[in-house]
């Protein structure tokens, strides 16, 4: 008796041991299946909500469609705020949300492939409180919105999952666990982890499609005799045939000058009009810098105040009269516009129904004072760098970009994209084609120069790749609409200056070796679309360009 009633003390004492750990009561956990599952990821194929979830839904394996449907369910025995908790009892609820959140780790057959600790923002505070399941798509056919989707992709374009899962069959492994930043990133033990056999089908190719493709006559440019990696480019080209890299259109590549690789995809050629979205931005810089040379702009540290009455638009105030357009060119004015936040009044989404996008963004209140410091991705301002450039050039911004940039370049086929105003649109859109994006890419190689004449002054295009924002969390410096990016092949590392475009769109121009390189791709608004053409460049395009130094 004396042991029965030792054994009950000691259940409840345990019991309200752990209730005193938790920093919130969890939800209960009734669902049979959760119940079930405690402590275990579980594989569906379709979007089941817990409620209808049955054992029968729950795969061991399938087969690996990138094109189809794959989600999970973690089953956790807490929620994630008193994992958290556990981590450093010592923090607030606010802190934990701001600093923790779940860590996932990806094997491949065993291999650790990728782990990420999960931005503190992804997933709502009340589910991080409360909640003790999680459900995320990794695959939508029908491109359902998830974070789970872009986790996905990082893993599978960004970090070796596509070359992990190679044809043939394998087990993909995830765990979860809850991790706390602190001075460093602090783990919890694995709170839940499941596996699925995965095959991957062979996908049907030709040779042709295979080759690398000869570079045929009257290009315009120059054809490079050095050597090549040739499988390194057969291989990136039998996984485009096999749309493992999805809506490639086109590859460039011109190493001193000369065309060393023209390449064409999915139905596109040498001249089809190449929707680039926004690497239209760039031609923004290059033609501000334009004027700026021809005494049309005094500099690029004019003010607003100088070219617009501000008082006659919304939200004025003195701070809005000292934006810079050099501002504007680094995404860094004080205009309360970000297109990364579908809140922010000057998200882009809110300024393509209007009848005048120059109103629009005038019009904008301010997110703060001191213009130059803060950089959000806004492409009103951009639209904005273009009307000051329309109303100071003579003749309109379409005649003088045709005149003293795309003629010199001896480009004659391109297509703009259009403001309300019938104004050239220089967020972009400008259509044009491959060799001829590579062309404006090699004129900031040749800092400036083409066929011995100088378009842009060596002065614009060092500022152009200045780095503005060197200590930025979330990518590696942006200059005047140009991002900076470091490749790494190997123990060594490539800076490069680049055109980035919705879709995957490319012009890379390398700053310590003489290599200019295009991608034009129409993956638009897909989370692997920049992914994948990184990855490319990385890890093919750059290994092949190794040999030919050799």
């Amino acid at each position: 008796m004396k042991s029965f009633l030792l054994l009950i003390f000691i259940f409840i004492f345990c019991l309200h041991h752990g209730q005193n750990n938790n920093i919130v009561n969890p939800e209960k956990i009734e669902n049979p299946v959760q119940k079930k599952n405690s402590g275990k990821i579980v594989f569906l194929s379709q979007n089941t909500p817990l409620d209808n979830l049955k054992d029968s839904d729950i795969l061991t394996s399938t087969v690996f469609q990138e094109n189809g449907d794959l989600g999970i369910h973690a089953f956790f025995d807490n929620s994630l705020i008193n994992y958290l908790h556990q981590l450093e009892p010592g923090w607030t609820m606010d802190e934990l949300l701001k600093k923790g959140n779940y860590q996932f780790s990806f094997y491949v057959d065993g291999k650790l492939i990728y782990q990420e600790n999960i931005n503190t923002g992804a997933g709502t505070s009340d589910h991080k409180k409360f909640k003790t399941s999680l459900r995320i798509p990794l695959l939508s056919s029908k491109n359902e919105d998830s974070w789970g989707r872009y986790l996905w992709m990082r893993f599978y374009m960004a970090h070796n999952g596509i070359d992990a899962l190679t044809v043939g069959n394998h087990i993909l492994k995830i765990e979860i666990r809850p991790y706390i930043n602190t001075s460093t990133i602090q783990t919890g033990s694995v709170i839940a982890e499941g596996q699925i056999n995965l095959t991957v089908p062979a996908q049907n190719t030709t040779e042709q499609q295979i080759a690398i493709q000869p570079i045929q006559s009257n290009s315009g440019w120059n054809i490079s005799q050095e050597r090549i990696n040739t499988e390194s480019i057969r291989t990136l080209n039998k996984k485009i045939a096999e749309n493992r890299f999805k809506n490639i259109t086109g590859i460039a590549v011109i190493k001193e000058g000369k065309l060393l690789l023209e390449e064409y995809f999915n139905g596109s050629g040498r001249d089809s009009l190449q929707d680039t979205r926004s690497v239209g931005k760039s031609f923004s810089s290059a033609l501000t810098g334009i004027a700026i040379q021809d005494g049309y702009l005094k500099s690029e540290n004019q003010t607003l105040k100088e070219f617009y009455d501000l008082k006659l638009f919304k939200n004025y105030s003195s701070p809005k009269e000292n934006i810079t357009i050099k501002s504007l060119l680094t995404m860094s004015s004080v205009f309360d516009g970000n297109d990364e936040d579908s809140e922010s009044p000057g998200n882009e989404e809110n300024m393509y129904p209007t009848e005048n996008w120059v109103k629009f963004t005038l019009d904008l209140p301010l997110a703060g004072n001191k213009t130059g410091k803060n950089w959000s991705y806004f492409t009103a301002g951009v639209v904005l760098s273009g009307d000051i450039l329309d109303k100071t050039v003579p003749k309109g911004l379409k005649n003088y970009a045709d005149k003293t940039l795309f003629q010199p370049l001896g480009i004659t086929r391109y297509k703009w994209q259009f403001t309300p105003q019938q104004k050239p649109s220089l967020a972009g859109g400008l259509r044009m084609r491959l060799l001829d994006l590579a062309k404006f890419g090699q004129l900031y190689k040749n800092n400036g120069d083409w066929n011995g004449k100088t378009i842009l002054s060596k002065e614009w295009i060092k500022k152009s790749f200045t780095n503005y924002f060197p200590d930025h969390p979330d990518f590696e410096g942006y200059g005047y609409l140009f991002w900076r990016k470091i490749y790494k092949v190997g123990n060594k590392s490539y800076e490069a200056f680049q055109s980035s475009g919705n879709g995957g769109n490319k012009i890379i121009i390398f700053t310590q070796i003489p290599v200019v390189i295009v991608i034009t791709a129409q993956a638009y608004n897909k989370p692997y679309a920049h992914q994948q053409s990184e990855k490319i460049v990385q890890d093919y395009l750059l290994p092949a360009l190794k040999m030919s130094n050799e």
